[in-house]
């Protein structure tokens, strides 16, 4: 299964960087994208990072999943952000997952994904999914193709989820095991 994980300056380090090596350490195949105007990221926590290319809508028609993290640029870029949006949009409508953690479900909450679905998120992002069903005790939920956690204290959780979707319950759990979770 082959995956995208976007980047975005002020990206949470360990939602990220987290996700994505425990992705790569389950045997997911996944590259970083990025629709800022530069492959060269600074981190929430200035860690200097390179996105592997820039993102394209198309994405979608080349991948099997998406991961959207959360961090402070969420929040300063959420409400005018169109591309984030539509590229979650098209991976949900072709039935593949589409995962965000943190303040990251926000783009699926106003992209209208979280609607009558259940979802987890940090405290306060709750608030573009209106009509969703807010799980904020657990910290991670999966529902149908769609996968959320609420923040970065989760992102074993999250990648279990993610893994569980793509690859099986029992690779999941192998994931867990080998690195002593």
């Amino acid at each position: 299964m082959k995956g995208i994980i976007l980047f975005s300056n002020l990206m949470e380090d360990v939602e990220a960087l987290g996700t994505a090596a425990l992705l790569k350490r389950a045997g997911l195949e996944l590259s970083s994208a990025t629709f800022e105007d530069t492959l060269e990221l600074q981190t929430a926590f200035q860690q200097s990072v390179k996105a592997d290319r820039f993102a394209s809508v198309e994405d979608a028609d080349h991948h099997d999943f998406l991961v959207i993290p959360g961090g402070p640029y969420v929040k300063r870029s959420v409400d005018d952000d169109k591309w984030i949006k539509t590229l979650a949009r098209r991976f949900h409508e072709q039935g593949k997952l589409v995962a965000a953690i943190c303040a990251g479900p926000r783009f699926l909450g106003q992209a209208g994904l979280l609607a009558n679905k259940r979802f987890t998120c940090f405290t306060g992002s709750e608030q573009d999914a209106p009509d969703g069903i807010h799980r904020p005790e657990e910290k991670a939920v999966t529902d149908g193709n769609i996968v959320t956690a609420r923040g970065a204290g989760a992102i074993y959780d999250f990648a279990h989820a993610i893994v569980t979707w793509t690859l099986g319950g029992e690779q999941a759990d192998q994931l867990l095991s080998d690195i002593l979770y």
